[in-house]
């Protein structure tokens, strides 16, 4: 008789611990389940964002290209690139449900619900900024403008040994080919600048002067495949011997390009315009900055008219008043998390095509509690 009991109580037992199993078991598995399906929405609404994010960033930019191929329409034949035109305008942040209740098709209840999300972008001529690509041309350093990244470093307190680098490692990255004619300013030869030797005292003879010019000597490009890459954004250069400190202070005021180009002397800055012309002081470039905003300048005499000094006028190779290549900034923010999307456009004419684009993400930090 107890062993009957006993033998009931352990199958009892049992029972109940398969079954408390079987439940642990039933709930893992409902748990992973779930949390399966949780992640899934997730993913889903994630790239549904991501791929809305990029279509409405699509659109800006293409609204950009727009933009820009009408100012070449309407300047008819000027050339002429100012901040006064509508491309120089940015977009402050706005809430992008304004945009989509402006439609009539779009009723305003019909957005109601939806969460806030915010567009803003601007444009920004590309060459208001003095180009590191002007630097070297065909493996040879170019004296005029080492000139004028010498008076941007001396201005912005950055070391000289860095732009000796950053002049060295740009020829070395640059691909090898036929030397180009020297441009104005630039030195052929062995001699040194303003030389008073047996050459012409331009650089360009074949003497040896013994002026006091600064002209790096020529490097020869690279063709063993170890030299350093051509960048493609200014926060690259630290691959050319900038430090990040020296790249972070030139931001504002250098850029690099696909090709040399001129500064468009009605979008730069006074530091950009001070430092591209040798005899120029920056109170003389924060006067012409003055001057243009009253009246642009439609051709480079215009601005060489209001300074004083001889020397210092303006170079059809070195300055412009109009510009190829425009930078687009776009900007889509959603509570705390937002895309951004920059790109180089390249204008000829009527064309607007895009040379390269670059995207990111990120979310703002949450503002503390009181």
């Amino acid at each position: 008789m107890k062993a009957r009991l006993k033998s009931a109580r352990t199958s009892r037992g049992a029972a109940l611990l398969t079954a408390m199993l079987t439940v642990t078991l039933v709930a893992t598995f409902a748990a992973a389940a779930l949390w399966q399906q949780w992640r899934a929405v997730e993913v889903e609404a994630a790239e549904r964002a991501r791929v809305q994010s990029a279509w409405v960033l699509i659109g800006a930019l293409d609204w950009s290209r727009l933009i820009l191929r009408e100012d070449a329409r309407a300047g008819g034949g000027s050339g002429s690139d100012h901040l006064a035109e509508p491309w120089a305008v940015p977009l402050e942040e706005a809430k992008l449900s304004s945009f989509l209740s402006a439609e009539k098709n779009i009723a305003s209840d019909a957005l109601e619900g939806l969460p806030d999300t915010f567009l803003s972008g601007r444009i920004v001529d590309a060459q208001s900024k003095l180009n590191v690509r002007n630097l070297a041309e065909g493996g040879k350093p170019v004296a005029t403008s080492v000139a004028a990244f010498t008076k941007l470093f001396e201005l912005l307190g950055l070391p000289a040994q860095e732009l000796t680098a950053l002049t060295a490692n740009l020829q070395r990255a640059q691909p090898p080919g036929a030397t180009p004619p020297n441009p104005p300013g630039t030195s052929g030869t062995t001699g040194t600048g303003t030389g008073t030797g047996t050459g012409t005292g331009t650089g360009t003879g074949t003497g040896t002067g013994t002026g006091a010019g600064t002209t790096p000597v020529a490097a020869t490009a690279d063709t063993s495949g170890t030299g350093p890459l051509m960048p493609q954004r200014t926060s690259q250069l630290v691959w050319l011997g900038l430090s990040p400190a020296t790249v972070a202070a030139l931001q504002p005021y250098v850029t690099v390009l696909p090709t040399s180009t001129p500064l468009n002397i009605n979008t730069a800055s006074a530091e950009a315009l001070f430092a591209s012309v040798p005899s120029l002081d920056l109170a003389g470039a924060k006067r012409l900055v003055a001057q243009r905003t009253r009246t642009h300048f439609n051709k480079l005499s215009d601005a060489s008219a209001l300074v004083p000094e001889s020397s210092a006028q303006f170079s059809e190779g070195q300055h412009s008043v109009g510009s190829r290549y425009f930078e687009v900034l776009g900007r889509l923010r959603l509570d705390r998390t937002w895309v951004e999307e920059q790109s180089l456009l390249q204008r000829d004419g009527l064309e607007v095509r895009i040379v390269w684009r670059e995207r990111g993400a990120g979310a703002t930090a949450a503002a503390p509690k009181p």
